[in-house]
């Protein structure tokens, strides 16, 4: 058994212990009284047909803010949205075939309502980089994206490739066979290798948490923190299935509160938004039912 098997051991051994017995994240029920978008009889139904949780329930959004939301994701097609909501937006186009068109929509809606960042794959990072210059929109892309299994080198050479390029913050994916195959060395010198090459950028490690076994995502989530990774993050928006309280939960009880944590993936109303942020999320990324969207939205925009 290698170092990095024992360490691994031990600390599995140390967060399971700690871990039990841990309290659920508690869940502060909103008034029902919503505005024009009051129907509660069925949580999440709206949202997800109509997409426009911040022009029709932007209180809701800033209760998600308070209980420690930083950034929810949008698609585009984006409308106008109270301007103290701008700032918790990460406005993401990670389909493969994006156009130039759409790309160049995207950073200008993120101009316009001064969104967080555009998240997008490394092709259009220049192109991003450009135009958003001088705008306080920062530019976030993916690598090893969406499977997470490439050569750590290659990894590494991606993600140096896109800070040179105009990225300020990178999100990798893991290397999800590896860790499957218990080869945690490998694991931790991608998270590493990729850390490295992306400074000065902070690195988001994505765990893929849909498939992975409880005792995984204790591992992974270890692995991200001994790496020097900034945040880690739940799913990549392309797998079995999204972020859930648990794993949050479970994620933030690992990195304290040094690391940051994002939610991604299955998150469609504001309902589900508060229960991550409650959970230990202090960053969201959205299909398009929450995502900030026009009050003409028609329901086909499918968000990361």
């Amino acid at each position: 058994m290698s170092d990095v098997d024992r360490l691994v051991e031990l600390i599995t051994q140390r967060v399971q212990e700690r871990l039990q017995g841990q309290p659920r994240a508690k869940l502060n029920v909103l008034p029902r009284d919503r505005g024009p978008c009051d129907d509660d009889s069925a949580p999440g139904e709206d949202c997800t047909s109509c997409g426009s949780c911040v022009v029709r329930r932007p209180w809701s959004v800033r209760a998600a803010e308070e209980a420690g939301l930083v950034r929810v994701g949008a698609a585009p097609g984006v409308g106008e949205v109270p301007a103290d909501l701008a700032k918790l937006i990460d406005h993401t186009l990670l389909k493969p075939e994006a156009t130039r068109d759409e790309i160049v929509k995207l950073c200008e809606e993120a101009k316009k309502y001064h969104f967080a960042s555009v998240c997008v794959n490394t092709t259009w990072v220049p192109l991003c980089k450009s135009l958003l210059a001088n705008s306080g929109v920062m530019v976030c892309t993916v690598v090893g994206f969406p499977l997470g299994a490439m050569l750590p080198t290659a990894k590494a050479y991606e993600a140096r490739d896109a800070v040179r390029a105009g990225a300020q913050e990178v999100d990798m994916v893991i290397n999800i066979g590896a860790l499957k195959s218990k080869d945690y060395e490998t694991v931790f010198e991608d998270i590493c290798r990729v850390v490295k090459a992306s400074a000065p950028a902070a690195v988001k490690v994505i765990l893929e948490t849909s498939a992975l076994t409880h005792e995984e995502k204790i591992i992974a989530s270890s692995l991200s923190k001994l790496g020097g990774a900034a945040f880690v993050k739940t799913s990549t928006g392309f797998g079995k299935g999204g972020a859930t309280v648990e794993d949050v939960q479970m994620m933030r009880a690992i990195v304290g509160r040094e690391l940051g944590v994002k939610a991604s993936g299955g998150v469609r109303s504001a309902e589900d938004a508060i229960k991550m942020a409650q959970a230990g999320a202090n960053r969201l990324g959205t299909s398009a039912s929450i995502a900030i969207v026009t009050n003409k939205s028609d329901g086909k925009s499918k968000g990361y």
